[in-house]
């Protein structure tokens, strides 16, 4: 089965669950920051398994399925939970979600995910609104044959982060008095977490945060003319920079602490867009 026949497959099959729900805005909730999807109103949720051709989320902190419904008087599609490389899926399913959030109607799409601190003067609870990205995962989600009906084959990423959504994420933030870093962030294969000369090599290239997920979804995002927002919870200092070792249960800890001011923060965005 063609990518373009999964893609519709899968698209049927929501929207015969969507009673005329119509998502304009796409989010996918990293690890730990899926309590927003609980936020959605007049939810539709449906569990990934159920979904043709989708596969099924494997990591602690994803509830893996998907939520429809309205936010901020706006109606979204949520991903709790998103797929990754390290899971040992293709890159094709991977992102296969944005492809059917592209299907459905998704224009504008905030992305997501818990990273590690890579530059000094973060710490750990900070939001950082994502400026640019650097792809360490040795491949791409658009390697093989081009579908022309779902983008060109070489799709322009100078602005893989949509400028216009970043600097209004900027203004939502101040008047809400939510701090925020911004930066560039590094996404890596995974699972294992850097080491301290990786992550001394990733600040030299112009590195902010490290994480494991986000840029495939990105690139396939804007092959699908899809704006981008990206917003990375930064919840540890990569390794190397404190002397203390490295867990998904820290991950989880961090992005609990943080809930409050990134609820108000993306809810405030959401009601902006």
């Amino acid at each position: 089965m063609s990518l373009h026949e999964k893609m519709e497959q899968a698209k049927s099959f929501i929207e015969e669950k969507l009673a005329g729900k119509k998502p304009t805005i796409g989010l996918i909730l990293g690890s730990g920051l899926g309590v927003l999807g609980d936020e959605i109103e007049d939810a539709t949720a449906i569990p990934y398994s159920d979904i043709p051709g989708f596969p099924t989320s494997t990591v602690a902190g994803h509830k893996g399925q998907l939520v429809i419904g309205s936010l901020e008087g706006k109606t979204v599609v949520a991903m709790q939970g998103r797929f990754h490389f390290y899971e040992g899926y293709p890159m094709e399913l991977v992102t296969l979600p944005v492809r059917v959030m592209k299907a459905i109607g998704v224009e504008k799409l905030i992305v997501t995910n818990a990273a590690g601190g890579i530059n000094e003067s973060f710490k750990a609870g900070d939001l950082m609104l994502i400026r640019d990205h650097i792809n360490q995962f040795g491949t791409n989600p658009l390697i093989g044959p081009n579908d022309d009906a779902l983008g060109v084959r070489f799709p322009d990423m100078s602005q893989a982060y949509s400028k216009e959504l970043f600097s209004l994420a900027k203004d939502v933030a101040t008047e809400n008095g939510v701090h925020v870093q911004e930066g560039v962030y590094v996404g890596t294969t995974g699972p294992s977490y850097e080491t301290p000369a990786e992550v001394r090599m990733l600040r030299v290239l112009g590195g902010d945060a490290v994480g494991m997920s986000t840029v495939p979804e990105v690139v396939i995002a804007r092959h699908s003319d899809i704006d981008v927002l990206g917003i990375s919870c930064i919840s540890n200092m990569a390794a190397g920079i404190l002397d203390q070792p490295l867990t998904h249960d820290e991950v989880m800890e961090t992005t609990e602490q943080v809930k409050a001011d990134f609820l108000k923060l993306v809810k405030a965005i959401v009601h902006r867009m």
